[in-house]
């Protein structure tokens, strides 16, 4: 996930804490959470795969 949308996710979470919310706006912040979780959960399982348990 680029710098560009993990910025727009924190500056809808700002003005989400000021003021209501549009219908779009929070479709899109809900959009950009779940992509931003997508890449986390892909990252965490890519890191898991590469552990080798040696004995």
């Amino acid at each position: 996930m680029d710098k560009i949308k993990i910025d727009r996710i924190n500056e809808l979470a700002r003005k989400s804490k000021n003021e209501i919310l549009s219908e779009e706006e929070k479709a899109e912040q809900a959009s950009l959470r779940e992509e931003f979780l997508a890449a986390i959960r892909a990252d965490v399982r890519a890191s898991l795969e590469s552990i080798e348990i040696v004995d």
